[in-house]
């Protein structure tokens, strides 16, 4: 049974940060962490590739903040008006 593993983006900055540093070989590491050196070949090409992302600042645009504006505010709506209805039949109880 061959299981792919999985790696969080924390764990493979650590693994390409301590390969950038270049202390010790992609053999060592490769060791020191259960990978294949192709593995963090791969990711340390990979970081470099996106590496200019880093000082990119995202900006959502108005299309990504309304529709999610607009789902909080149906909620809102939808709840206010279990309120009102509750209220009603409470009133007119009494």
């Amino acid at each position: 049974m061959n299981t792919k593993r999985k790696f969080t983006p924390e764990f493979k900055t650590q693994v390409v940060m301590d390969a950038l540093q270049e202390k010790e070989s992609i053999t060592v590491l490769a060791q020191k962490y259960t990978l294949a050196a192709e593995q963090i070949n791969k990711w340390k090409r990979e970081f470099k590739a996106n590496a200019s992302l880093a000082f990119t600042a995202y900006r959502p645009s108005t299309s990504d903040i309304i529709p999610n504006k607009e789902v909080k505010l149906n909620k809102i709506i939808e709840q206010q008006k279990v309120e009102i209805e509750f209220l009603k039949k409470v009133l007119s109880l009494t």
